[in-house]
Parts: structure tokens; sequence; C-alpha cells
């Protein structure tokens, strides 16, 4: 079984079936679409600099040199801002794996998919702007008016959200209806470990990140049972 490959990227970055709180609207006009993603940019700076509890929409809206009106026109709020930063860096993370998948010398196995998808994450957790607060949800402390739980899916909590974009990157490799539950579990593992490993080590513990992929290996060696009927 092969995983989808050439045609993994597009649907990438889709935003998921079922948005939370992110963008009010999407931009359609160049101008708008500029000052949308500087107001996601300027979203991703402060948390670095200020963390979530210290973000306001109006720093937001000054730092991007945009109106606060113009950030309402987007965003409900401050939720819906963090919700479209994590929806962003969820759609930049399964590109990157999908470049990952499509350039390795063959189709990958469940244990090669999972290496690949760990190092994309540590790989932007190093360098992306504001990942280290917020990748697909919020890292540390969750302000109180915001719904952590489910920034990027209404139904669905963060990681089972991920989880299911995960399984239509892998295509072939994940089709076997068992692997829905078992890549739910396999990212509530990953994100137990590789937030240990970023809080031991600001760059990553090398040796918690292999270990996360030991992991990962061990777990995802054998076929999943199907589900009970």
């Amino acid at each position: 079984m092969t995983p989808q490959r050439a045609a993994s990227a597009a649907p990438a970055s889709r935003a998921p079936a079922a948005p939370a709180a992110g963008a009010r609207r999407r931009p359609v006009q160049q101008r708008s679409q500029e000052r949308y993603e500087r107001l996601l940019d300027a979203c991703a700076g402060l948390l670095d600099e200020v963390g979530p509890a210290g973000l306001t929409t109006k720093e937001v809206a000054l730092r991007a040199e945009v109106p606060i009106g113009t950030l309402y026109q987007f965003f409900a709020g401050k939720e819906g801002l963090l919700a479209a930063l994590a929806e962003r860096n969820l759609a930049r993370f399964l590109d990157g794996l999908a470049r990952r998948v499509a350039a390795g010398p063959g189709a990958p196995g469940p244990a090669a998919f999972a290496d690949h998808a760990v190092d994309e994450f540590v790989a932007m957790k190093r360098a992306v702007t504001g990942f280290g607060h917020l990748d697909f949800g919020l890292v540390d402390a969750v302000p109180a008016e915001v719904d952590d739980l489910h920034l990027l899916d209404a139904e669905l909590d963060n990681n089972a959200a991920v989880a299911a974009r995960l399984r239509t990157i892998g295509g072939e490799l994940f089709a076997a209806p068992g692997y829905a539950l078992v890549l739910r579990v396999a990212m509530e593992c990953a994100d137990a470990v590789l937030k240990l490993a970023f809080r031991a080590d600001p760059a990553g513990d090398p040796v918690l990140i292999a270990e996360c992929k030991r992991l990962l290996h061990g777990y995802l060696a054998d076929a999943p049972p199907a589900p009970p009927p």
C-alpha cells in the first residue's frame, strides 16, 4: 500500500471541514490577503514576546499596522485570531510533510511516515515564529476566554483534527478503518513526548525526539485490528 504523493500537497492546505473560531471571512482581493497575513504574522510575533495571556487584538492590529476595525472584519476576537493562526500552522505542516514524503526514495511505510511527521514538526518548532506557543493548539497557559481544545474544528479536538488530516495525507497507507483510532492515539503520544522534549531543551532534546520516533515505530509496526461493529 502506498501513500498519496503528488496529489497530497493540494488537500493539505485546505481548512478543516468544520472550522471552529477561525476567520469570519477569507480575504479575496490581494490587499485584503496581505492585511490578513500581516495580522497572523503579528499575532505569531507577539506570542513569542508576551505569550498567549498577554496577547490582545489591539496590539496585534498595531503591530500589523492595520485598523482595529479591519481585524474584526476578519476575526471575531482573540480566539478567532489564534484559531486562524493554528489553521495556517497546520496547513504549512501538512504541506511540508507532503513534500518530505514526495522527496523520499520510495513510498514510506508507517514508521518512515512517522519520522517525516516528527522531523517536520521539530523543524517548524525551531524556526517558525510563534510556533513554540501555538502549534495546532496552545502549548502553554490558555487564556480563560479561549476554547483551546477546538481551535481547528468545532467537533473534533485539535489532536483528533490533525490525526484526521494525517490519515488523508497518508492515503492508502492508512486506509484500513482501524487507523482512524491508531493515528488519534499516536498523535496524543507524540504530542506528549515532543512537549517534554521542548520543555527539556528549547531546541528540542534530541534524545527525547528519538524516543518519540521509537515509540511511534513500535506502535505503528502492526496493522490495527478492525474496529468493532
